[in-house]
């Protein structure tokens, strides 16, 4: 059994990005076609994915700043969200046959959206906290890529387990509760960090940064105690002994407002772009879905349809590993975030038209764009928390403005499924595929047009800066 003794911290990170990957939203797209397959119709459907995203709409800036301010063990908080989020995604095993038990789905997807939440906001915030600003980028990196890995398994293992149980198909979902269970045993194996710098101020970057490279000098020794120690360690001051109650206060009062973070030009962009983007492509892979999948002749679901998802999310997941890969080589390497963003979001409008113009060629050309989406999905996913970390690191407003823009992105989702199914039942699958095609130039648009590029930027907060320098001269 592994302790946390025996591997290194960005293994365990690795590890548990791996068990919350198969907690995925890929999972969603079966549950939406196992509905359909029991009586649904896809208006109602549309409705039961749609509750998760508004109420993570709500929810998840608000994860987002208890994150940040929080004293509790974030380490805690990320095995509460995972466990709640498995077991209300596992609900749809006790929906019976026809259109009913609403009710159920509706409050699950509820629970699920509040939990889901605080997932994202825990991953970031330890990962800054244990790595600090300079390495932040490798090991979020390593998280995203590890995270496509386990949708990968997920979505193979949930193929598999349809295929075989079929026409029970609904044991599939068994794969989520399983998830959640190796995540939990795997979050104990984290380090908890740095708190303040968890959070998006300076704290003790260079000393994490010393750690990880392995210049780990005495005067660090119980910062990496104190940090780093068991599972039931829920400090919430800063962990050093260079950590002055001087630095400490002029870290408190670098942190900028929430007007200043919230209106800051890159903010307010990325947040509208992220939300174009999702409401142009939630939809689209359950259109997709739906077009290969198919019913048999009585009107039940394909014993092909599930593994079929299987197979389009497993294409789009390991094209997104790939993306993240040549992202990360290429951000090594000197691109800019900008470049690689818009890479990302030209994917969109090309694979709807694909989609379209093959929609009667067969189900290995449809299958086929799964590949633009997992180049878009890949470049998206890994630079997102680069950006937000170029915009907010100094200001202590990292994890709400994670959530923040998380937020604007899952409302985008939420509509997309929402309106966009609502479209199929009343116009047809290519009326929803088009519309999609058309929002999908006003991110591209915009994003160009507004967003500077942002490398290079990160901890420059002026008053940060200036605050934390008088302090290291006070102390």
């Amino acid at each position: 059994m592994f302790t946390r003794h025996t591997i290194t911290d960005k293994v365990a990170f690795a590890l548990v990005a791996f068990f919350l990957g198969e907690l995925g939203d890929g999972l969603n797209i079966f549950q939406g076609i196992y509905l359909v397959a029991l009586g649904w119709n896809e208006g109602s459907v549309g409705i039961a994915l749609s509750m998760m995203g508004f109420t993570a709409l709500l929810t998840q800036t608000i994860a987002g700043d208890i994150i940040d301010k929080t004293t509790f063990d974030r380490r805690k908080f990320l095995a509460m969200a995972a466990l709640m989020t498995a077991f209300s995604a596992s609900a749809i095993l006790f929906v019976q046959e026809g259109n009913v038990d609403h009710a159920l789905m509706y409050v699950t997807k509820i629970i699920e959206g509040v939990s889901s939440s605080f997932i994202g906001p825990c991953v970031a915030a330890l990962t800054l906290a244990s790595f600090g600003p300079d390495s932040f980028d490798e090991v979020m990196a390593s998280n995203i890529l590890w995270g496509h890995v386990g949708s990968i398994v997920s979505a193979v293992l949930a193929g598999l387990t349809a295929w075989i149980t079929y026409p029970n198909i609904r044991y599939c979902f068994l794969v989520i509760i399983f998830s959640a269970l190796l995540a939990v045993v795997g979050v104990k194996l984290l380090p908890e960090g740095d708190v303040l710098m968890g959070r998006g101020l300076k704290g003790n970057s260079t000393k994490v940064a010393a750690v990880h490279s392995g210049d780990d000098g005495d005067d660090y020794t119980n910062m990496e105690v104190q940090g780093t120690t068991s599972w039931s360690s829920t400090q919430g001051n800063i962990a050093s002994p260079k950590c002055t109650s001087n630095s400490v206060a002029a870290e408190e009062n670098a942190i900028s407002s929430y007007w200043e973070i919230f209106s800051d030009r890159k903010t307010v962009v990325l947040c509208f772009t992220g939300f174009f983007f999702h409401f142009a492509n939630a939809n689209v892979l359950l259109v997709l879905g739906e077009l290969m999948g198919g019913d048999n002749e009585d009107g039940t679901t394909k014993r092909s349809a599930i593994p079929l998802i299987a197979g389009a999310i497993v294409l789009a997941q390991f094209t997104m590993s790939g993306a993240t890969l040549a992202g990360d080589r290429m951000t090594k390497g000197g691109w800019g975030r900008k470049p690689l963003f818009m890479a990302g979001l030209l994917t969109l409008p090309l694979r709807c038209f694909l989609i379209i113009f093959w929609k009667d060629a067969g189900e290995a050309w449809l299958l086929s764009t799964q590949i633009l989406d997992g180049v878009g999905g890949g470049f998206f996913g890994l630079l997102h928390p680069y950006l937000v970390a170029d915009i907010t690191f100094g200001s202590g407003r990292f994890n709400v403005i994670m959530g923040l823009t998380a937020s604007c992105f899952g409302l985008g989702g939420t509509l997309s499924n929402l309106l966009g199914q609502m479209v199929v039942e009343k116009y047809g699958h290519v009326a929803s595929l088009t519309g999609s095609m058309f929002l999908s130039v006003i991110p591209i648009v915009l994003f160009a047009l507004a967003m500077p590029e942002t490398a290079g930027s990160r901890g420059k907060n002026a008053k940060s800066a200036v605050l934390v320098e008088a302090a290291g001269v006070s102390a």
